[in-house]
């Protein structure tokens, strides 16, 4: 079968298929890839702490710094993997071959840009966003590697994007697999055998990267398909970008003013000392254990809702979301049960170093976490009400509502607690349960107005009148 027929064949799938089958299809091995690359998260974040607590703290605080350059590719990607996925939906393969090539040459332009400007100042840029400097002391080096990293990652994350629209889901969770078992056989070296630093582990972060970039791009060159990059299909024109930056632009500002924001948060909690930004990553790194399953299920749904979207599917998109949504919250409701069980093992897995058990980094990650998993469950259906939205190209609502996720649930509420009650660093979980329970509320408010709108133009749409089927915001 040809790659043109196979790419017909899913998109007949995805339009016609049970949604129940169709989300465990497309979504089912993006979440457990997701859940792996948690896994290898937490796995490196325990590297680091074979090396010194002060090594995990600097990683966990890099690590929203990088994510908040990474919003750049990352925006890219999602705004243009929806894009492909409606003219995929519509059955308009000269559209998705001009939108999936102008979108390679869009990453690999950001990418080299982006890292030109800020690994040369690295030092300077870091102590802008107020870095701690004994953290920048010992991560600065570690940092670099990872802007490095970035001109990789871009292009593979743009890649990875390509593929989830044609619904080769599977490929993609075995070819991060591989990433990872090649990133943690590294790390495992250069850490437990060789006894280097962190920099070293960025080193194995980069040469992970690049095993996966090799296989982009020895497979683009042979690919019959649609999806496939040829220079001829690049079109810098207005009708190929401005769709593109439309919904790129929101979704890059709200990740990278949400790891801003979460980048503010640990600036804030170095008040209850140097280790609480650490115990606060730590604490991340355990919630994704859950909340990286619900990130997988929305990078899939939101491709196969654009993708009926497209086809005029209206009433089947709205299935799709409920079919989602009961998933996502079963999911947050076992992570819940899972992790109360655990969380103390977990603790103490990150608080051990080469030198000795750290009790009170221990006891700190406890205590932040036992209140920022009470979040799972409405972060589930933040996750469901986000797929929808972006979906159907409400980018700008899904971004208002993780700016206030930050900015109205999160740092407000920090300052509060550290300005007028007695608490300690278990502040910091409080923290994290408010916002996270208040955008779980907010999602699912904001949803309501658009299934209406949902209903109303797939009505429209029935009955033939010409407005039916535009959702643009």
């Amino acid at each position: 079968m040809s790659a043109h027929q196979k790419d017909e064949e899913f998109r007949k799938f995805s339009l016609s298929a049970h949604p129940l089958r169709l989300l465990i299809t497309v979504c089912g091995p993006l979440a457990i890839y997701q859940a792996f690359q948690q896994i290898f998260t937490i796995l490196d974040t325990i590297m680091a702490a074979h090396v010194s607590a002060d090594a995990v703290s600097a990683i966990a605080v890099l690590a929203q710094i990088t994510l908040m350059i990474q919003a750049v590719g990352t925006g890219l990607a999602v705004g243009g993997c929806i894009k492909i996925s409606e003219a995929y939906g519509q059955g308009d393969y000269k559209l998705v071959q001009q939108r999936t090539s102008t979108l390679y040459a869009m990453a690999v332009l950001v990418s080299v840009l982006l890292a030109l400007t800020i690994i040369p100042f690295a030092k300077p840029f870091l102590r802008l966003l107020n870095t701690p400097e004994d953290l920048i002391t010992v991560g600065a080096g570690y940092f670099r590697l990872q802007m490095l990293n970035l001109i990789v990652s871009f292009f593979n994350t743009v890649f990875i994007a390509v593929e989830r629209s044609r619904g080769h889901s599977r490929r993609i969770m075995f070819l991060n697999l591989a990433v990872i078992a090649v990133k943690l056989s590294l790390s495992g070296l250069f850490v437990y055998i060789l006894k280097s630093g962190v920099i070293m582990i960025a080193v194995a972060t980069l040469c992970s990267q690049l095993v996966l970039l090799t296989y982009a791009l020895s497979h683009m060159p042979t690919d019959e398909g649609a999806f496939r990059f040829t220079p001829a299909a690049v079109q810098f024109k207005s009708r190929i970008l401005l769709p593109i930056f439309q919904l790129s632009f929101p979704v890059t500002a709200e990740k990278m003013l949400f790891a801003a924001g979460k980048v503010t948060v640990n600036s804030m909690a170095g008040v209850y000392g140097k280790l609480t930004a650490g115990a606060l990553g730590v604490s991340n790194n355990i919630g994704g254990l859950t909340t990286n399953w619900h990130s997988g299920m929305l990078d899939g749904a939101s491709s196969v809702i654009s993708q009926n979207r497209g086809a005029g599917k209206y009433r089947r998109t709205e299935r799709l979301f409920y079919w989602l949504l009961l998933i996502d919250v079963m999911i947050g409701l076992i992570g819940l049960i899972a992790v109360n069980f655990t969380l103390p093992y977990l603790a103490q897995i990150f608080a051990s170093s080469r030198e000795q058990f750290d009790q009170a980094f221990c006891d700190m990650i406890v205590s932040i976490h036992r209140w920022e998993m009470l979040g799972y469950i409405t972060l589930g259906v933040n996750s469901a009400c986000n797929a929808l939205m972006l979906g159907y190209g409400y980018a700008k609502r899904t971004m208002l509502l993780n700016m206030a996720r930050v900015f109205v649930f999160r740092i407000p509420v920090l300052w509060y607690l550290q300005n007028y009650t007695l608490m300690g660093a278990e502040a910091v979980g409080v923290t994290m349960m408010v916002s996270n329970i208040a955008t779980g509320i907010c999602s699912a408010l904001v949803v309501i107005p658009v299934i209406r709108e949902i209903r109303r133009m797939s009505e429209k749409y029935e009955a033939g009148e010409p407005d039916g089927g535009q959702y643009f915001e």
